[in-house]
């Protein structure tokens, strides 16, 4: 585990304040990139929920601020990643839907995408050297 992933585990257990998916995604790499939680927090207010709209998954757009955050522009393994991994699908609509044809509950779905996308995050960053040391543990 890292520290990051950590983080979003505690973000998504808190009941009030609720983190929405992004925030519970950007919150936890807020300090490193020169964020406080606070903004952190503000900048990803309408993620939730695909965008409010049930549009772009807000843990999917929560990963790619944070990678826009590192200077990472247009991050194709990303994107490639959360294609391969959900059928294709990048909306909230679509992803909820098919989750509760296969019987599924919605919380523990969504947090397994906040998790997937901090991990993902990390991953691609370290792999560009954006974060320190070079181990999950950092």
């Amino acid at each position: 585990m890292s520290r990051y992933l950590d983080r979003a585990r505690e973000l998504r257990a808190i009941a009030v304040p609720h983190y929405n998916c992004g925030q519970a995604v950007v919150v936890p790499f807020a300090e490193d990139a020169g964020l406080t939680e606070a903004q952190a927090m503000g900048i990803c207010a309408n993620f939730g929920g695909g965008l409010k709209r049930a549009s772009a998954c807000g843990a999917i757009t929560g990963g790619l601020v944070v990678l826009g955050l590192f200077g990472i522009d247009y991050p194709a393994e990303y994107y490639q990643a959360l294609r391969t991994a959900h059928e294709g699908m990048l909306d909230c609509a679509d992803l909820l839907k098919r989750n509760r044809e296969l019987g599924r509950e919605k919380k523990p779905h969504c947090d397994a995408l906040v998790y997937e996308c901090v991990e993902l995050a990390e991953r691609i960053l370290r792999e560009h050297g954006l974060l320190g040391g070079g181990s999950a543990e950092d």
